[in-house]
């Protein structure tokens, strides 16, 4: 009997760990619909923690938080995050709707892709 207490205790504990991802997740919307963006950040921070076990999470939150840099006006900090959820979950729903929002932010002039640098002599100069 103390065996299925146990058990049962140890079953709900883990349960615990996904309600509490989700309320935090639930909570990060809800922010983000208020434009509450440093609620969202705090939100998706309680995420993280709560989900180190549970990866498949991280694609929505990076994306999720992404949009909220966006609406900072942070464009080159939401565009890092898109590139490394690209990169990082390729093939993934989340990683296609990051594409398409740096595709949006490069036609608004926000984001220009990585381009090599090119060297120049200056014209005129005298070396001594």
């Amino acid at each position: 009997m103390r065996t299925l207490i146990l058990l049962a205790v140890l079953a709900g504990l883990g349960g615990c760990t996904r309600w509490s991802m989700d309320h935090h997740l639930d909570n990060a919307y809800r922010a983000y619909d208020r434009g509450d963006c440093a609620r969202v950040m705090l939100e998706l921070s309680q995420v993280d923690r709560t989900s180190r076990a549970r990866p498949f999470i991280h694609p929505e939150v990076s994306l999720l938080r992404g949009q909220c840099l966006e609406r900072q006006k942070l464009y080159v900090d939401a565009a890092q995050t898109y590139q490394y959820l690209i990169q990082r979950f390729p093939g993934n729903e989340y990683a296609y709707r990051a594409a398409a929002r740096l595709e949006t932010l490069e036609r608004l002039g926000h984001y220009r892709p990585a381009e090599a640098a090119v060297t120049r002599p200056v014209p005129g100069a005298t070396w001594r």
